[in-house]
């Protein structure tokens, strides 16, 4: 029955007119969440956009009216606009900044980055002692393959999360099913910052803070925004375009021949992934990126470099959500416990970290969403303190997409060895 199903030949066939109406679909998306309307306002605090990118496409799969499987855009979303995204997202990083930040939110920071790392782990071990069912799996349907890609998302953002299931190669049905999680689970936690968020002298006495450095933090950020931002021109988007294509041109030239000397001669790496070419592509690119941090191509920063980064990263967010199989997310329910173990985990050591360094709650607040929810989440988590706050929330969200798909494959890593086929 499943494969006659497979088999329906879909309503739209051709590729230029799938991309037109996964285009349109990001419009409607993003156009209606920009209204003022109280009924549209209201959908969208309960339903967030990033959401419906994923689900919406979708809907079009799973209906048949397009066929995500077979189509060549996830390829195109994945090769090119991914790496191009993480170029563009780490060429403004700020290493003198992140200096200053260095003493508590450096630390709140990295705090949160360690509690997704081996909060995982745990989640995944806890669970199998009383439904391993619910973390085992085989092949494709390793659910430590999916809860790689939520770790991917949770140190980093979307980006370093198809990064990750490009590298680990989910289940179509088990990618699904921890996007669901993903969403559910951190943007509960995020709400819960964003109240924080209006009751931190409160916190902030709960954790004896000293608030002197988040206060002068606000004043040189301030100064900093006032000073740097300008009208991009044609020739900015130009430049920029041809510095994340051009890196990632660079990065696929250099990644098939490295993947495949690892697979030739050290072929017991390919557990790790390291023979996967996809593998080098995103650790070059974000290389790239990182080392044009260091020339003046970090000021297109100003020109809305990230900007740019996250229209690509969209556009690849609706070539992924148009291979999923909705009726798949829920063959799963008991994934959304071990998210919650897991962000518990995560949110636990931060305020053992968090009260012991005194540290104020918007520290605790961007610590964590700098992580859980990448630049987006963190520029309205901080904006919610004070809008001169949002570059100290990029800064360190920019920071975590550098070293998100890394640490999430760390994560994934430790998670197959905590999952119960790897004690059997």
């Amino acid at each position: 029955m499943q494969n006659a199903i497979r088999e329906v030949t879909p309503l739209i066939t051709d590729h230029a007119a799938v991309l037109g109406l996964l285009m349109i679909v990001l419009g409607v998306v993003f156009y209606t969440a920009s209204l003022k309307s109280k009924y549209f306002v209201k959908f969208y605090t309960i339903i967030p956009p990033l959401l419906l990118c994923y689900f919406v496409p979708g809907l079009l799969n799973s209906a048949h009216i397009i066929d995500g499987e077979n189509s060549p855009l996830a390829t195109i979303g994945s090769r090119f606009f991914l790496p191009s995204c993480l170029i563009l997202f780490t060429l403004n990083l700020d290493l003198k900044e992140m200096w200053n930040l260095r003493k508590r939110a450096g630390v709140m920071f990295f705090t949160g980055t360690i509690g997704i790392i081996i909060g995982g782990p745990i989640a995944v071990w806890i669970t199998s002692l009383f439904a391993p069912e619910i973390v085992g799996g085989v092949g494709p349907d390793e659910v430590w393959r999916g809860l790689g890609t939520l770790a991917g998302s949770w140190i980093g953002g979307s980006a370093n999360q198809v990064a990750l299931k490009e590298i680990l190669q989910p289940s179509p049905s088990l990618f699904s099913s921890v996007i669901a999680v993903d969403v559910f689970v951190a943007y509960i936690w995020m709400a819960f910052l964003l109240y924080g968020a209006t009751k931190q002298q409160k916190f902030d006495r709960f954790f004896n803070a000293e608030a002197a450095d988040v206060k002068a933090l606000t004043k040189r950020m301030d100064e900093q925004q006032k000073t740097s931002s300008r009208i991009p021109e044609a020739k900015d988007f130009i430049l920029m375009l041809s510095l994340a294509l051009g890196g990632t041109g660079i990065a696929s030239l250099v990644a098939d021949p490295v993947a495949s000397y690892m697979a030739n001669n050290f072929p017991e790496l390919e557990k790790f992934s390291l023979t996967n070419s996809f593998f080098w592509i995103v650790l070059v690119a974000t290389l790239i990126g990182i080392a044009l941090s260091f020339t003046p191509a970090r000021k297109f920063e100003h020109a809305g470099a990230s900007k740019l980064g996250t229209a690509l990263l969209y556009m690849l967010i609706v070539t992924i959500g148009m291979q999923m199989d909705i009726a798949a997310i829920l063959k799963n329910p008991g994934l959304f416990i071990v998210g919650i173990i897991w962000l518990s985990i995560h949110a636990l050591l931060l305020l053992l970290v968090g009260k012991l360094i005194k540290a104020p709650f918007f520290y605790f607040a961007v610590g964590s969403m700098s992580n859980i929810g990448g630049v987006a989440s963190a520029t309205v988590t901080s904006a919610a303190f004070h809008p001169s706050l949002v570059s100290a929330g990029v800064i360190l969200a920019v920071f975590s997409y550098a070293i998100g798909t890394y640490a999430a494959w760390l994560t994934a890593i430790l998670m197959q060895l905590a999952s119960p086929i790897n004690v059997m």
